[in-house]
């Protein structure tokens, strides 16, 4: 009788450890594609932030010059010189 008692309780010390080592693995995946997926969303931001900053710059360099500057003035933000009339006919 002695010899079931210790047999029963290595069984279940057994399904204890095998229960907490599933849950322990199981939490430590999830967590693991929750931050894969945390890490692959801050990579598409900063390649969308990369191509903004691209964007940007090429239309810096664009408003160093004169010409340019007064074309963008003029398409964006319906600008115009002191002695002419502009129409804006929207279609």
């Amino acid at each position: 009788m002695g010899f079931e008692v210790g047999k029963k309780f290595w069984i279940a010390a057994t399904a204890v450890i095998v229960v907490v080592t599933l849950f322990v693995v199981g939490r430590n995946l999830l967590h693991a594609v929750k931050i894969k997926r945390q890490i692959n969303a801050l990579n598409r931001e900063r390649e969308f932030y990369r191509a903004r900053i691209e964007q940007d710059s090429t239309l810096l360099e664009r408003l160093r010059y004169d010409d340019y500057l007064e074309e963008y003035a003029r398409e964006n933000y319906h600008m115009q010189r002191s002695d002419e009339h502009v129409y804006i006919i929207k279609e």
